[in-house]
């Protein structure tokens, strides 16, 4: 008989509360959230103890624990822009400002980042140039961190965009590795159901799509075989209750000059690993977005730059802006050009077009796209 060995690994856990002067002190933001022509949310984290964990070797790790606030600012005026200070004392910690959206259609950029994830150095020179072309609003197209469990993570991503959040509103799309966890839910105040929504800007519409859906970690019995197929079933219906959403609110903004959908899978990969599961992503949404007039589709999830074009449709990985970057290897028929770069997209909207300038880490344009208003009745 064989002899079964069982390993125990004692973990310790210790809880520390702070004192009501260390709470006080503000840990990430403020920053800007649920911005509107009329509304604006501001929050903020406050350190709220610590959690010290200790192993069986008697090695510790601290985590820190903080404590949200919100604050819903209403009957603003369109177009505005208005300062605040979170903790009224006199010093600049807790000041910011923040711009209403217009009510008509005036031009305005905004930016697109994606997959800022592991290194910090070239996130933090990323956000250096995006301030430069001073955005409206930002969209990180998924995988804002590393690890969405690790608090450690979010501390570094606060600590790069802190000026930056201050007076910009930050949108944010679920990537794999946010892994659904509660701090994304805890730190963004969202539209909708926060999982996917949209919201507007003069006569533009803006659609975050939750590409990862309800997906569980793949039990170790699952064999093999079996893998892929409960990979992509596990969430299918939630993902089925998702499109009949978005036909909804295509249908509902019809009148929009102009449509952006962002999620973090990529309908057009130029990995070859990833061409098959962009494909099925593909054949999922189907002719959606070229029925809708939608005119550009980013995502982020492939780390390079990529630009494809389908039935009108400009299709566009936007995923250099910190995770280490990936090999073109598969480029495709619907391919228009490609590049292993850091990057991100400074979007100008003006009366009669869209022009998406990609930009390099070091502020150099290398592309230039450029969309038409859509035409509605």
């Amino acid at each position: 008989m064989k002899q079964l060995i069982v390993i125990i690994f004692l973990v310790q856990v210790s809880i520390f509360k702070l004192s009501a002067q260390e709470q006080q002190k503000i840990a990430f933001g403020p920053y800007i959230q649920q911005m509107s022509m009329e509304d604006a949310a501001v929050t903020w984290s406050t350190l709220e103890g610590e959690v010290i964990v200790t192993d069986g070797n008697g090695k510790n790790d601290t985590i820190r624990d903080y404590k949200q606030h919100k604050v819903y600012m209403a009957n603003l005026e369109p177009n505005t822009t208005y300062s605040y200070d979170v903790l009224n004392d006199g010093t600049d910690e807790g000041k910011g400002t923040l711009t209403t959206y217009p009510e008509k259609s005036v031009p305005f950029n905004f930016v697109a980042i994606g997959d800022t994830r592991s290194r910090n150095n070239v996130h933090k020179k990323i956000i250096e140039q995006v301030q430069k072309v001073n955005p409206r609003f930002i969209v990180n197209s998924g995988d804002l961190v590393a690890n969405g469990l690790s608090m450690k993570d979010w501390e570094s991503f606060f600590e790069i965009n802190e000026d930056f959040m201050r007076n910009t509103p930050y949108y944010p799309v679920l990537g794999n590795h946010e892994k659904d966890s509660p701090y994304y839910y805890d730190f963004f105040d969202l539209p909708n159901n926060e999982r996917y929504y949209y919201f507007t800007v003069g006569d533009a519409l803006f659609v975050v799509l939750d590409s990862e859906g309800l997906r569980t970690t793949i039990p170790a019995f699952t064999s093999d075989e079996m893998k892929d197929a409960y990979w992509h079933e596990s969430g299918i219906d939630y993902m089925k209750t998702q499109k009949k959403w978005l036909e909804e609110v295509l249908k509902l903004n019809r009148q929009a000059g102009f449509i952006f959908i962002f999620q973090h899978l990529p309908l057009y990969s130029v990995k070859k690993s990833r061409v098959a599961e962009s494909k099925m992503v593909r054949e999922f949404w189907g002719d959606i977005f070229k029925r809708h007039g939608v005119q550009a589709f980013i995502n982020g999830h492939d780390h390079h730059y990529h630009h494809a074009k389908d039935n009108g449709v400009h299709f566009i990985t936007s995923a250099g802006a910190g995770a280490p970057l990936y090999d073109i290897d598969a480029v495709q028929p619907e391919t228009v050009s490609y590049k292993k770069i850091e990057h991100f997209m400074n979007i100008e909207v003006n009366e009669k077009d869209a022009v998406l300038h990609v930009i390099d880490i070091d502020g150099n344009e290398f592309d230039t796209i450029k969309v038409k208003r859509r035409k509605t009745k």
